[in-house]
């Protein structure tokens, strides 16, 4: 059942879609957002974001490995960007359901590389435990998960119920686009990355999606899928901002031990979105661990 939110006044409908750009497809678990590009005969790599930021968080690492001879798929999580926002428990089977069902709708049955930003994190690496034979690499970039994240006030009240559908209706959301800019090392950045999310708040179910995420356990630990990743062997490259105050970067070590084969790089000068802040330092180092898988 939705709840009033002050700032969510439209409709996630045909009409909202027209705009959008990319292209959608009914899963069985909703419309999903996504877009593809690059070469259609080449080895392809998923993107999948994070806790609330939607698939243009990967605008400077889909276009570059579009460019770069791969083909690309990024999408939108449900409840997030242009993808459907279902009453539904958001939990890790959820979101990792949601990324078996796309690669099923769109006939990709070869192993792909997937990327996990954040909270796609703990989706990608359990995607990957649970189905080892669709992967070819995994890359991971500031993943949530090693331990619980730490949360505003206002987010850890989203816990309780009835307490944060209170103060949605009283003040609106506004509060998740000032979190924004903790995400970023260079304050230059803030306030156009600010003006595209604002525009997902906008439709009906964002926030209700949102509660559902903290309240289904996403932010919570997932240290165990990374032991099982790194029992498995796999190749992971593991990237990470050293000025990342989301994340922090000494979590890091945390991954590292879990899954002891992994490559890892710190990316110096930036916050939790490395690949967003410095993409002229992670480009490379991406591209020749996809090209060496």
């Amino acid at each position: 059942m939705l709840f009033p939110v002050r700032n969510e006044t439209k409709e996630m409908n045909a009409d909202a879609r027209n705009s959008a750009g990319g292209s959608f497809i009914q899963l069985p678990g909703g419309i999903t957002h996504y877009e593809a590009g690059g070469n259609e005969s080449s080895e392809l790599v998923v993107l999948a974001h994070g806790f609330s930021v939607p698939y243009f968080i990967y605008d400077p690492t889909f276009e570059f490995l579009s460019r770069s001879g791969f083909r690309v798929i990024r999408y939108d999580l449900f409840g997030r960007g242009y993808s459907d926002r279902p009453q539904a428990k958001y939990d890790i089977d959820f979101f990792v359901d949601q990324l078996a069902d796309l690669l099923d709708a769109l006939r990709i049955t070869s192993p792909v590389s997937l990327v996990g930003l954040s909270m796609g994190g703990p989706i990608a690496s359990t995607f990957t435990v649970r189905h080892p034979e669709r992967i070819r690499s995994l890359v991971l970039i500031d993943p949530a998960g090693a331990k619980p994240i730490a949360m505003s006030p206002l987010l850890r009240a989203a816990k309780l119920p009835k307490v944060a559908e209170t103060i949605l209706r009283l003040v609106g959301s506004d509060f998740m686009v000032k979190s924004i800019a903790d995400d970023f090392f260079d304050p230059a950045l803030v306030a156009h990355f600010q003006e595209r999310y604002r525009v997902q708040m906008q439709y009906k179910g964002f926030m209700r999606a949102i509660l559902a995420t903290i309240r289904n356990g996403m932010l919570d630990s997932f240290l165990d899928v990374y032991r099982q990743l790194g029992a498995m062997g796999g190749r992971v490259l593991l990237l990470w901002g050293r000025n990342d105050y989301t994340v922090p970067f000494e979590h890091s070590a945390l991954i590292r031990a879990a899954i002891p084969n992994v490559e890892f790089h710190a990316i110096e000068g930036c916050g939790h979105l490395p690949h967003y802040e410095k993409p002229e330092l992670v480009n490379p180092i991406l591209l020749e661990f996809l090209r060496r898988a």
